[in-house]
Formats: C-alpha cells, structure tokens, sequence
C-alpha cells in the first residue's frame, strides 16, 4: 500500500519495488486416457510446453523460474530488500536531491539509506538508484517511508514521501522444556515447529549457553568413526512439521563446587536457529535468554557420589554420599542413620561431622546393607543442625539392585 502525502505533480517520480528471489514455476498436468474425445492433445500440448521436463510432463515439475508477482510474506529473522528508484519526468534539470528511506516499526524508527548526502543535479530521464536491506527483528507492523526532496530551476524547493505498509509474520514457534537431574546437569527439550506453508532446510539449531554452564548437543548418533544427525542426512522441515532437539548442560568447573551459586542460576543461554526457504534464503532467529525454574535444594543438598549398580543380598557394600551447605550460614552437622524394613546402614549414628561453610560440601563414605532382593530405595539419612536444631531427612537418595548370589533371580 503506498500514498503520495502531497497532492500536486511532482519533477520527479518515486518507484519502491522489494527484492525477492524468483520461484520454481510449476504446470499443472491436463490428461486423459486415449479413448477419450481429446485422444493424445493433452499429451502433445504437454510436451511442447516449454515449462515442462520433457520425459516427466505429467509432473508438477519446472525447470523455468517466476518472478513474484506480490509483495509475499516477510517473516521475522529474514533479510527484507527494496530497490529504489527516483527518475526525472520532467525536461528541466533538478538540483539538490536527497532521498531517505526509514523503516518505521512499533518500537523504533530506523534510517536505511545508503547515503544522507544529497545528489547535486539530475538531468531529464535520469534516475537515481539505491538498494537498502534490513534483517527484520520484530514482528508485526512495518512502514517503509521514502521521502524526496528537491529544488527547481526556479529556486523552489518541494518535496514529497510515500508509505509503504507490510506485515512481518512469525516463521518459527519454538518451545522449551527444563529437567533437571539429581546433579547439577541441566537437560533442555526444544520443540520447534514450522509454521509457514513452505518447507525449510534446518541449517543450524544450537544452543549458546551461559557463561556457567557447558553445552553438549544430544542430536547425533555416533557410528564407526563420525556422528549422524539423529534427522537423517536432508534436514528439511515441512510445514506444520515439528521437530525435538536436546541439550544437556553441565555446570563448569569453576563454578560445579560453588553450590549456592548453581542454585540460584535461571538463565541457562538462548538458542540460535538459521534456516534456508525457496532458492537458498537464509533466515536467523535467536531466542531471548532461557530461563528455568530454580531447583529447590534446601538448605542441605545430599546426593551420592558413588553407589553400585548391583549389588548381592546381605552383603554390605560402600557409597560415598556428598553434603552442600546451600544456604548462607554455617552450619554444625550431626549425622543419624535410620535403618528401614529393606535398608540396614552399618556404623555409629548420630556422628558429629562439624561445621560446614556456606557453599562447601563434604565426601563422606557409608556402609550399607539391603535384607531384600529388587530395587530398593537408600533411606533413612538425617541430619540435623546444632546450630539451630533444624533436622533435615533424605528419602529415596538412590536406587540399587539387590539380587541373591545363590539363584539367578535379579531385578
């Protein structure tokens, strides 16, 4: 849509046209069987269409390309190109041209000319050219608004603008799941799913972590000597299509031991996602930082270090479990094993393990029994702070399979 603001005729003409790439034409096949009235023209005027592929004119196939004959879609992370042009009607040299093209948004007003200085002459049926691209970053409503100004002969200086009005649509919806694992490692589930009515060819979907964290993609089956896209070797998306990609994230080194930190961090990193549509163009999107819901540790987080996977009935075996002061204070730790109907712990309960700073975290190794075959569940830890006589329990740490040494029954 474009209106001319001013009303009286101009020197000089005003022409916006986008830039899009052609498409592949396609024919639509007219057949029939040769009994019929039409006998083989369908067939003959099939052939000799130069659209066709010869030897394939039954198919909507094309080898020749279409020029848009419309504005098109224009979809968010795209790269939105116009050409410019102002061409002298009259048969009077005009001085002082300068041409500027902003692009109006719902947030902000952007200049795209090439040049702000301005043209010292142009002479009849001369014209000056300018092509602006912008990599499109909203959604929504957009206003191309070109405006010319110029002096006559006479000395009068006049000028004009012309709106042009489009839509930029939504290409990608993309959704996020966080879970989080009994360590730190954080594991992300992104959903994305096309919906334009075109295929796309998914170039890159990566996920730039924060700086806590490091990233390892989940999308790849390894063979002999080289990993295989878990989507097979054409990564296209249809239309509607949805895809799952997985992250794992893993706290880095300098920051792993520092538990209170881990825990308050929400911002795990943003995804970035590039894609090609029709002959090659490239669209980009990236997410606004990703965020999870904190987990809820405590103020003492136990987790096991090390625990078999298997182990024999009435037979003790070690774990090592770990405890992090989450919170921020000191804390002075007394330790109380509770033996369960399956769980039977071998030591002294009630040991005194001291203080722990905030944010330090101890290695403490355990016996324990289980008197029952199958998954069983190690509980019946309690600890409790002297300081200010808080106790705190721990069911259900860990699974481990008991089985009996002497038949073949496991879990």
């Amino acid at each position: 849509m474009d209106v001319n603001q001013a009303k009286q005729e101009h020197l000089l003409a005003l022409k916006v046209m986008r830039l899009t790439k052609p498409t592949l034409f396609t024919n639509l096949p007219a057949t029939c069987e040769d009994r019929d009235l039409p006998g083989d023209l369908f067939g003959q005027l099939m052939r000799q269409d130069p659209s066709t592929i010869k030897g394939a004119e039954t198919l909507m196939l094309g080898e020749m390309l279409t020029l848009p004959q419309n504005f098109g879609n224009i979809f968010l992370g795209e790269t939105f190109s116009s050409y410019i042009s102002v061409h002298n009607d009259s048969s009077q040299v005009v001085k002082d041209i300068l041409v500027k093209a902003d692009l109006q948004t719902s947030s902000q007003r952007l200049n795209l000319s090439a040049s702000n200085s301005a043209v010292a002459e142009l002479k009849p049926e001369c014209c000056i050219d300018d092509v602006i691209h912008h990599e499109v970053k909203e959604i929504g409503t957009h206003i191309l608004v070109c405006a010319v100004s110029y002096t006559t002969q006479q000395g009068e200086k006049l000028y004009f603008r012309k709106f042009f009005k489009f839509q930029v649509l939504k290409p990608l919806d993309v959704k996020t799941k966080f879970y989080n694992a009994e360590t730190d490692e954080v594991f992300l589930e992104a959903q994305i799913q096309n919906i334009t009515t075109s295929p796309m060819f998914m170039e890159k979907v990566s996920l730039e972590p924060s700086m806590m964290y490091n990233v390892t993609e989940l999308n790849t089956v390894t063979q002999v000597d080289k990993g295989e896209s878990t989507f097979g070797k054409m990564s296209y998306l249809q239309p509607m299509d949805t895809r799952q990609y997985l992250y794992c994230l893993k706290p880095k080194p300098e920051y792993a031991e520092k538990a209170g930190i881990i825990k308050g961090v929400t911002v795990i990193g943003k995804l970035d996602i590039v894609w090609k549509t029709n002959l090659g163009e490239r669209g980009r999107l990236q997410t606004s930082q990703l965020q999870r819901m904190a987990p809820g540790y405590g103020d003492i987080r136990l987790s096991l270090d090390l625990i078999p996977d298997t182990v024999n009935l009435e037979e003790p075996f070690d774990i090592i479990c770990k405890i992090t002061n989450c919170s921020e204070r000191t804390m002075d730790l007394v330790l109380e094993m509770c033996n369960t109907s399956s769980i039977h712990w071998c030591g002294i309960s009630g040991r005194q393990l001291g203080k722990l700073s905030p944010g330090a975290f101890l290695s403490l190794p355990l016996t324990v029994l289980s008197s029952v075959q199958g998954l069983q569940s190690i509980s019946g830890l309690r600890l409790t702070d002297t300081f200010l006589k808080r106790t705190y329990e721990y069911d259900d740490i860990a699974q481990v399979c008991v089985v009996c040494p002497f038949t073949s029954n496991e879990c």
